[in-house]
């Protein structure tokens, strides 16, 4: 099958049969949605979800983090996953969102990267949620599924299967795409076992041809 054959196939099933695709993380704001991602580093965006109401009554404004000390965030992150490290993080990055930033999340891939705590990752999340860029985060499960289905056969890093996604996906397509292919990843084609009996992209999925 040609690629160009795949990609329609696998964008055309997910337009007709999911056709609202967004984050799982709840927020309110731009600022609470980098607090969020940021949380949400080799972490249930289910657990970010369960700490941050408090969080965010507690810090409502970059300001008002800022103004914190890693130790008094820790107290309300220390069931996520390295609460130590995200605590420190969150409070750089706020401090430096109030002194060079104004107080305001950017929108641009590069001084979103400038922040602590924000890899290319969170920074394409950002601009592709707040901000409606075309822009590809790729996380474990947009890696694991682009490669089982056979987008991004040869892709051995993250970044080389954000380049072949962003190459090949309509631009116009590309923040929910990167939507699609998480759900999916959670919840139909998991790492261990994929639920192959149940997904609808069998008919364009190089995985299942060879595992049918």
């Amino acid at each position: 099958m040609r690629k160009e054959e795949r990609y329609k196939g696998v964008l055309n099933w997910f337009k007709e049969n999911v056709p609202v695709a967004e984050t799982e993380l709840r927020y309110d704001n731009p600022y609470q949605l980098l607090v969020a991602v940021i949380l949400s580093a080799q972490c249930t965006d289910k657990r970010v979800n369960m700490v941050t109401p408090a969080l965010f009554e507690a810090f409502p404004t970059p300001e008002v983090m800022a103004a914190s000390t890693p130790e008094a965030v820790f107290e309300y992150i220390h069931s996520v996953s390295y609460p130590n490290n995200k605590s420190k993080h969150l409070v750089g990055m706020a401090q430096m969102l109030m002194k060079d930033f104004n107080g305001i999340v950017p929108s641009n891939i590069d001084d979103l990267q400038k922040l602590p705590g924000v890899g290319r990752k969170t920074a394409n999340v950002i601009a592709s949620v707040v901000f409606g860029q075309p822009t590809m985060a790729v996380d474990t499960h947009v890696f694991r599924v682009s490669n089982r289905i056979g987008l991004t056969k040869d892709s051995k890093t993250p970044l080389e299967t954000e380049k072949e996604l962003v190459k090949h996906i309509p631009k116009e397509l590309i923040p929910i795409a990167h939507h699609w292919l998480i759900l999916h990843g959670r919840y139909t084609c998991l790492a261990r076992k994929p639920k192959c009996e149940v997904c609808g992209l069998k008919p364009w999925c190089d995985y299942f041809m060879k595992h049918p």
